[in-house]
């Protein structure tokens, strides 16, 4: 099944959910074509900012340590998730449709609302991403300060739009795909160079936690909301449903694949730049490498554009929904398709935009996404879900163990949402409004 006509069935979870069919494609995708969305996710222009908001407040053995086990924890969780996609003998092609077989209406409701805030700020954070690039690119050849990061921010925003009405779906990303590895590999390899050539010449490093003992207790919880926000899918089911049968196996290849190869240019990239700068690495690490102009401006470039497709896959599910509500269908170039992308999409990119320019704190996004939606749908909802779905077949230390996990991630997601809010409210004093970082 390729596409499908949009239309709803029922089936009862103790309130009747009305489920509709999607207007996208599903079921068209090779393992290897979702494990390249899932590493695209992972090695986004975000991992330029990492080695600031992950290793800066953790130092060395909390960095490191801190990553490996989020590693692990995530690829444990998006596991749980992966399969339960045909729990019950139907497939949930959305996040909310699983929680909403599994609990009911409110559930349903709640983990739609989440995964929404999830996306909208991961997609508020690539836009800001892409608009720092670009007026990191201004910077290298002119000093004029005439173009601010509110305006570059508004351009980055526009290209989003123009990219996310002529992609229609997920699967049509296609070659897009390809060109966003090759993209990656472009700035992490010059932030890897350029990093290593500047922690050669540098003299000894400063890799102490910076501020009081209050500041390091907040820093360090946010820069754990952090470490989750780094292997962040939040809509792995939507991705899941791309692919074809037998659609667990092929997706726990995809995993597999994202959370080993996929993870080492992350990885290189954090570690290096981290050695390389120690404490004073900046929350975007071109702004900290030296090198030919050139090289600068072609990896800012590559961050550019690769944020522009990282976000229309986080999108993707705001997108599924809008087309799947009005009954878009058929031929994508169609007019009246179009005009509704030009209507739909651009308003959501349009919103997005303004926020990230009004509010233009990247490494504070990172925190409040990962603490306020990555921690309750990647951590908190996964074992719970696994926990009502499996219950019968789980012997007393299973249930205990995934119990465990449910208390520690909300205690976190708590912690972690504090401390993201109260960073913002320190930038928010510091900085006024449409800010030019």
């Amino acid at each position: 099944m390729n596409t499908t006509e949009p239309k709803n069935r029922k089936f009862n979870v103790g309130d009747d959910i009305e489920i509709p069919d999607t207007a996208h494609q599903i079921s068209s995708d090779s393992w290897f074509q979702v494990a390249f969305v899932l590493t695209t996710g992972i090695n986004s222009a975000y991992v330029l900012g990492y080695s600031g908001t992950i290793m800066v407040p953790l130092g060395w053995i909390g960095g490191v340590v801190g990553l490996l086990l989020a590693t692990a924890i995530s690829l444990y969780a998006n596991t749980l998730i992966a399969k339960l996609h045909e729990f019950g003998g139907k497939r949930h092609i959305r996040y909310r449709d699983l929680a909403g077989f599994i609990y009911g209406r409110k559930a349903y409701c709640l983990t739609w609302g989440l995964q929404y805030v999830n996306l909208f700020m991961i997609n508020c954070g690539f836009i800001i991403l892409a608009g720092s690039a670009l007026k990191a690119v201004y910077v290298l050849f002119r000093d004029d300060h005439v173009l601010k990061l509110p305006h570059c921010i508004a351009i980055a925003g526009l290209i989003c739009a123009v990219f996310a009405i002529g992609i229609p779906h997920l699967s049509a990303l296609g070659v897009w795909l390809a060109v966003s590895t090759i993209l990656s590999l472009i700035y992490i390899v010059v932030a890897i160079v350029l990093s290593v050539r500047d922690g050669v010449k540098a003299p000894s490093r400063d890799y102490e936690i910076q501020g009081s003992s209050l500041s390091k207790l907040f820093t360090i919880t946010g820069a754990a909301a952090n470490l989750v926000f780094a292997f962040n899918t939040g809509m792995l089911p939507e991705i899941q449903a791309t692919v074809r049968q037998p659609v667990v196996k092929n997706m726990m290849k995809a995993l597999y694949f994202q959370f080993t190869a996929g993870v080492l240019p992350m990885y290189a990239v954090t570690f290096i730049a981290y050695w390389a700068y120690g404490s004073s690495t900046s929350t975007y690490l071109l702004n900290s490498v030296n090198g030919p102009l050139w090289v600068k401006a072609l990896a800012n470039i590559s961050a550019i554009l690769q944020s522009v497709i990282s976000l229309h896959i986080f999108a993707s599910p705001t997108y599924e929904y809008m087309d799947t509500k009005f009954g878009i269908k058929g031929n994508p170039l169609a007019i009246k398709n179009l005009l509704f992308r030009i209507v739909a999409r651009g308003g959501y990119i349009a919103v997005s935009t303004l926020l990230s320019a009004l509010l233009p704190f990247l490494g504070d996004f990172m925190s409040l996404t990962g603490a306020v939606s990555t921690f309750p749908l990647t951590f908190i909802l996964a074992n719970h879900m696994y926990y009502k779905a499996k219950n019968n077949k789980l012997n007393p230390m299973q249930k205990l163990w995934h119990w465990l996990n449910v208390v520690f991630f909300s205690l976190m997601s708590v912690a972690a949402a504090i401390a993201a809010l109260r960073l913002i409210a320190l930038d928010s004093k510091n900085f006024h409004v449409f800010a030019d970082l």
